[in-house]
């Protein structure tokens, strides 16, 4: 039985926030879930379909990056993509939202596979795709690389999961540590977040975070990537332009038609024209993501604070 939601706070601003995008996510079709993992070391709190039908609705994880929690920034996702008929899977992080564990594990590593772990107890086997923006991407990718069976497509949105320690070294960020990357992606004050917003007097440079050179890098490396660059954006590009992103999202998870032919374009230009050998990627400490999973590359153009460095 699905009880309706509490009633909405009276004293703080924030959970009364957390309150109506709980209430938007209720009344789009979705129900809070949560799930149990290691005997109740670890719970997965997500969003799933109040009346899931896999064998008809795909199934699309959606993956957040560092904030609050998962509705805050998926939102604005949440109808258009259950209007195309999918069925949505929005879980918190562990750390974030509802999802908690007592477990020592931190790495991206391990909240894929208890986000995986979540999705088998919720009985679903197989995903359409899944999508990742920012810190949710490096998730995703460890999904694609652990479970490749399970996982058709994927969705990197501003995830610099190629990034090396001598990128840092070299000057291609405006930070030289990651500790002072992660006060970008979890602002503290006003400043903060507006190193994430975009300036439009501010033309010509790129994602405070994870620059645009990033993006083409890793579309080098995977064989079945398609890279879409979003102009005058920043890193929180899903916030910013979520209609924009939506309809690239739907396109590229139902749209099959010109893959094989986009895939055949990027062989004879990296392969002949630029003589770059391709290989598989490897992130640090993690498994091979062997190219097998069709991805989607989304960057942004036109944010604020990198240098314009090009990276091989």
């Amino acid at each position: 039985m699905i009880s309706a939601l509490p009633p909405p706070p009276c004293l703080s601003s924030t959970a009364y926030r957390d309150w109506c995008y709980s209430r938007s996510f209720f009344s789009a079709g979705l129900r809070s879930s949560n799930v149990d993992l290691d005997d109740g070391r670890t719970t997965v709190h997500c969003w799933v379909p109040r009346s899931p039908d896999p064998d008809s609705r795909p199934s699309v994880l959606l993956i957040h990056g560092f904030g609050a929690n998962a509705t805050w920034q998926w939102d604005a996702y949440v109808r258009p993509l259950l209007s195309a008929g999918f069925d949505l899977y929005i879980p918190d992080l562990l750390f974030f939202g509802g999802s908690y564990t007592v477990r020592s594990e931190r790495d991206e590593s391990f909240q894929a596979e208890c986000i995986m772990a979540a999705m088998k107890a919720l009985k679903i086997r197989r995903l359409k795709a899944v999508v990742g923006v920012s810190y949710g991407g490096f998730v995703g990718f460890r999904i694609a690389a652990l479970f490749p069976a399970a996982v058709e497509r994927v969705v990197l949105i501003c995830a610099g999961v190629c990034l090396e320690e001598k990128d840092l070294k070299e000057g291609m960020f405006v930070v030289d540590n990651p500790a002072e990357a992660a006060n970008i992606l979890l602002p503290q004050t006003p400043e903060m977040l507006r190193r994430l917003i975009p300036n439009p007097d501010n033309m010509g440079e790129q994602d405070q975070v994870f620059p645009l050179e990033l993006g083409h890098r890793l579309s080098r490396l995977l064989e079945k990537s398609q890279l879409v660059v979003i102009k005058n954006a920043g890193h929180a590009v899903n916030l910013e332009k979520s209609k924009e992103l939506c309809k690239h999202l739907e396109a590229f998870v139902i749209d099959t038609s010109k893959e094989e032919e986009h895939s055949k374009c990027k062989k004879m230009i990296n392969g002949q024209e630029n003589n770059v050998k391709r290989r598989d990627f490897k992130p640090k400490n993690g498994p091979q993501f062997k190219g097998k999973v069709s991805t989607l590359i989304l960057y942004v153009e036109l944010g604020l604070g990198l240098n314009n460095k090009r990276v091989e």
